[in-house]
């Protein structure tokens, strides 16, 4: 398509909406997440809260395929829009995820660093909702992509300390199969984190 006609035909504008709303929904259930962590009582409850922030973001993620199928001209390249949206999708399923264990592998306490391993995802989805917020000032933009690439440093050298404290000091394998699980899903979900950050800068590298 030439560029004068891109010009002329109005570009759908929602996807930014839509692209804000699922960063503050990765974001609250972080947050919630961290949340049930400090105060652990009424787990299942907790989860629960967590789950249905989860399923209000894949409606968000419905409503954005919908809109990308039946819109003509997109913000930017409809391939970094989908792995945009599937991306994010990936942070908020793994934060489900996550805090789904707890119920499921029936923990009752928490080990010791735990809650600085969830505080690093928050930190994380903190700065993607930030970034996400500033997608059309890329500068800005950036700038909070460079600090999730430092959280995901940070989470994965807690992570490999973590577990390496499991093995040392949990003398039950299945204790450490559980946990060691745990830990790596919450790492995994500030991966992905990092994985949003790298579909932004692309995108505006691109528009550059």
């Amino acid at each position: 398509m030439t560029g004068l006609l891109q010009r002329l035909l109005p570009r759908e504008e929602g996807f930014f909406d839509l692209f804000r709303k699922q960063a503050e929904n990765i974001h609250r259930s972080a947050e919630a997440f961290l949340k049930m962590l400090l105060h652990y009582t009424g787990v299942p409850e907790q989860v629960q809260n967590i789950k249905a922030i989860e399923h209000a973001g894949d409606d968000v993620t419905h409503q954005t395929f919908l809109m990308l199928n039946r819109t003509f001209i997109t913000p930017f390249d409809r391939e970094d829009i989908h792995e945009l949206v599937s991306t994010m999708d990936d942070v908020i399923d793994l934060v489900d995820a996550a805090a789904s264990r707890f119920v499921l592998y029936r923990v009752e306490t928490l080990r010791v660093g735990t809650l600085d391993l969830a505080g690093v995802l928050v930190s994380a989805t903190k700065e993607l909702a930030a970034a996400i917020h500033a997608i059309e000032k890329p500068d800005t933009a950036m700038k909070h992509c460079i600090e999730i690439n430092r959280y995901e440093n940070e989470s994965d050298r807690i992570c490999r300390t973590l577990i390496a404290q499991l093995f040392d000091e949990e003398k039950d394998p299945v204790q450490i199969i559980k946990w060691k699980e745990i830990f790596e899903v919450i790492e995994t979900a500030v991966d992905k984190c990092e994985d949003v950050a790298n579909v932004i800068e692309s995108i505006i590298l691109k528009s550059a």
